[in-house]
């Protein structure tokens, strides 16, 4: 019991100052995080951040320049690199399917290239986990693009991963599509599997992620959407009068929670608050004591994209930064 309690606590992936550089061009350099075990991890930052190209080195395709990495409890060398992928399974973003063949037959193909075990029940429960048991006889070709990335993420599972990397699952997919595939990443994060996910989908991310890293060669942030909403803006409130106050500072200023007020309008007030839950009551009371007609007192709620934008909003980007080396 103990050595499983430990397994639970161990990190799914380890990075520490990960980088890696071809010639001159820095793919991504001084990495470093941590995934827990069942987590759904977002890695997020513009074409040319490094985000594919850190997916195929920790999935051991490639080979870091510098750092180290333990994944699934196994330290990332060259050596490792059978053991690791017994463990991982990659779901890169074009599905690379055999079009002419079945679904079927193409997860008997990766199975057999996987060398699975039991591949006849893996590929019957991989078809129940992307719900495709009734399409396995239809040849990919007459597959829509969302169901073909089901069939992809169903080959993803055939060894029964413990991680998971999808790199971009759902670009260039209609809003149904994108939907069943993040009702099956809800599902295999019930069913315990940690999830490296990689997205352009800002609102995917905030949707889907327990924590959510953010790239552009470097690490400029990493943790919960909330927390880095906080971290990076200051709570506030909007005010919002049927005609403008004679005199808003008398209104305002001195209220319990309120840390000072600006115009946001021509009869909307933005109110900087250390504490939303006390202030909006204070404002309220205030407001009607003024006389005032009342149409909305709200919270202002920062996106997961303000974040990203404030954090890469004045960055050069990744693509002309690599264009320029």
């Amino acid at each position: 019991m103990d050595d499983q309690n430990h397994g639970e606590r161990t990190p799914a992936l380890s990075v520490h100052g990960l980088s890696k550089r071809f010639g001159n061009r820095v793919a991504f350099e001084d990495v470093s995080f941590e995934v827990g075990r069942g987590e759904v991890f977002g890695f997020l930052g513009p074409n040319g951040a490094g985000k594919t190209t850190t997916v195929r080195t920790l999935g051991t395709l490639i080979a870091p320049t510098s750092g180290s990495a333990v994944i699934a409890g196994i330290p990332l060398t060259p050596q490792n690199a059978v053991r690791i992928r017994r463990r991982i399974s990659i779901m890169p973003e074009s599905p690379g399917l055999y079009l002419r063949l079945s679904v079927a037959e193409n997860l008997e193909c990766f199975a057999d290239l996987y060398q699975t075990p039991d591949p006849r029940e893996s590929i019957a429960r991989a078809l129940r986990a992307v719900d495709l048991t009734d399409r396995a006889n239809d040849t990919c070709a007459s597959l829509s693009k969302g169901l073909r990335q089901r069939v992809a993420l169903a080959r993803a599972l055939l060894g029964d991963p413990q991680i998971l990397f999808l790199d971009e699952p759902t670009s260039s997919l209609d809003p149904v599509a994108t939907r069943a595939v993040h009702e099956l990443i809800d599902q295999l994060r019930r069913r315990g599997v940690t999830i490296f996910l990689t997205t352009h989908r800002l609102e995917e991310a905030e949707r889907l992620c327990d924590r959510v890293a953010i790239l552009n060669t470097t690490l400029r942030t990493i943790g919960r959407p909330d927390e880095l909403r906080d971290q990076l803006f200051a709570r506030s409130l909007t005010v919002t009068t049927l005609a403008p106050l004679p005199d808003p500072d008398r209104v305002f200023a001195g209220l319990p929670a309120v840390d000072g007020w600006r115009p946001d309008g021509r009869s909307s007030y933005r109110l900087a608050v250390s504490d939303p839950a006390v202030a909006a009551p204070a404002a309220t009371r205030a407001l009607v004591g003024a006389g005032a007609d009342v149409l909305s007192i709200s919270s202002l709620h920062h996106s997961l994209q303000d974040v990203y934008l404030e954090l890469l909003g004045t960055d050069t980007s990744a693509d002309e930064r690599a264009g320029s080396r």
